[in-house]
């Protein structure tokens, strides 16, 4: 039997994507325009954040290489066959299927949509060594232009679709913080608390994009001692009485992700830890003021630094204060181009979409020690910036009995 190494499975119909087909259009019209700019033929997109963000596909590698591969003239997907027609109805544009009856056939995939001897632009960060070794020797380009930063930047800048979507996410991240302080109380687990606030956004979710893929909505509910890191999982620890708490909620919508995290507290707060928490908040506060347009992420990072210098309180930051939203999560994507960190020049513009959170952790064994952080989402507007993030900070609501 002569078995192929790729075939189009274009089975039932297209399904709704996220956005209009416009969207799309408009999307790939600006990587073209890169492309031109570069004098690159082709380009052959390998992470899950601009796949997703030019085709509309969000793929489960599972170990398999995934593409989309971009001309002048095509967009195609190329997908593992153990997916079967779903890349093709979840894709704007073509797509083929490799099969696994033989090593390479992703490549032969791709290289019969860009063919060989190309200017071949690629996301440099996304390359290990081992493929780049497996595209010279199936593709053999003329020359690899790295498109990553480019493609970063048209991420960083929201479209009216995009923002209408981070509008919903973020209201739908209230909804699983607002569950998570109902469910919070004194011998409840963490596990238990984090489970009541993803299952009320998937719930909404469903009920606001009932033709969306539903994958990914996550919760990480800290206490004690796990609150000194804003990455670290949930437990099973019991919450006592006068526990500092960190609520995180993160609904994913299509692949694009808005946050909602707030300190909190069980029954009652003590003056040590309420200082901290108070200072935290004044500074939230006093970032939010400086999101604006033309300000550049360095300065806004620098100006935060001196406030907390001022309140002998910087050297229990922990991080950056902000950071932009779209394609990402916590296991892929990053706009690393529009964060607020000292070594980010990126200046703010009307259509960004960024956070702030600043974040305090006091170590173990001194006063009111534990991690302190609240995240509001701003959309950065031609006079300054709208904050659509509405749960409350602060002690006067997040002391919760």
């Amino acid at each position: 039997m002569e078995r192929p190494a790729y075939f189009r499975f274009h089975n039932g119909d297209k399904a709704a994507l996220p956005f209009a087909a416009a969207e799309y259009d408009a999307r790939l019209a600006g990587l073209r325009q890169i492309m031109a700019d570069k004098r690159v033929g082709a380009v052959l997109l390998t992470s899950m954040h601009n796949v997703a963000y030019y085709s509309g596909f969000l793929y489960c590698a599972f170990g398999r290489p995934y593409g989309l591969v971009v001309t002048p003239s095509n967009c195609v997907t190329i997908a593992a066959g153990i997916d079967a027609g779903q890349p093709w109805r979840r894709s704007h544009g073509d797509a083929l299927t490799y099969t696994d009856w033989r090593r390479g056939n992703y490549w032969r995939a791709v290289a019969s949509v860009t063919g060989t001897g190309a200017v071949l632009g690629v996301e440099a960060d996304h390359i290990t060594l081992a493929v780049e070794q497996a595209l010279q020797a199936h593709l053999s380009p003329r020359e690899v232009v790295d498109i990553a930063p480019e493609t970063m930047g048209q991420r960083m800048r929201k479209s009216e679709g995009e923002i209408a979507l981070i509008r919903d996410g973020a209201r739908i991240a209230d909804i699983g913080g607002y569950a998570i302080r109902d469910a919070i109380k004194d011998g409840a687990r963490e596990c238990d608390v984090a489970a009541a606030g993803r299952n009320a956004m998937e719930e909404e979710i469903a009920r606001t994009f009932p033709e969306a893929e539903y994958r990914d909505t996550w919760v990480w509910f800290q206490s004690g001692l796990n609150t000194d890191g804003a990455h670290n999982p949930v437990t099973a620890r019991i919450l006592r009485r006068g526990d500092i708490l960190s609520l995180n909620t993160f609904p994913m919508i299509s692949g694009y992700y808005t946050a909602l995290e707030r300190t909190l507290f069980v029954g009652d707060v003590d003056p040590d830890s309420l200082k901290i928490w108070q200072a935290n908040v004044a500074t939230h506060e006093y970032g939010m003021s400086l999101l604006r347009p033309g300000s550049s992420c360095t300065d806004i990072t620098h100006k935060i630094n001196d406030f907390l210098a001022e309140r002998n309180l910087l050297q229990y930051r922990t991080f950056g204060y902000g950071h932009s939203f779209g394609v990402l999560s916590h296991y892929y994507g990053r706009e690393a181009g529009l964060e607020l960190r000292e070594d980010i020049d990126t200046v703010l513009e009307p259509g960004m979409v960024i956070s702030m959170e600043p974040m305090l952790t006091i170590p173990q064994g001194q006063p009111g020690a534990g991690g302190y952080r609240e995240h509001d989402i701003l959309i950065i507007t031609e006079t300054g910036a709208e904050d659509i993030t509405a749960y409350p900070y602060g002690p006067e609501f997040n002391v919760v009995e």
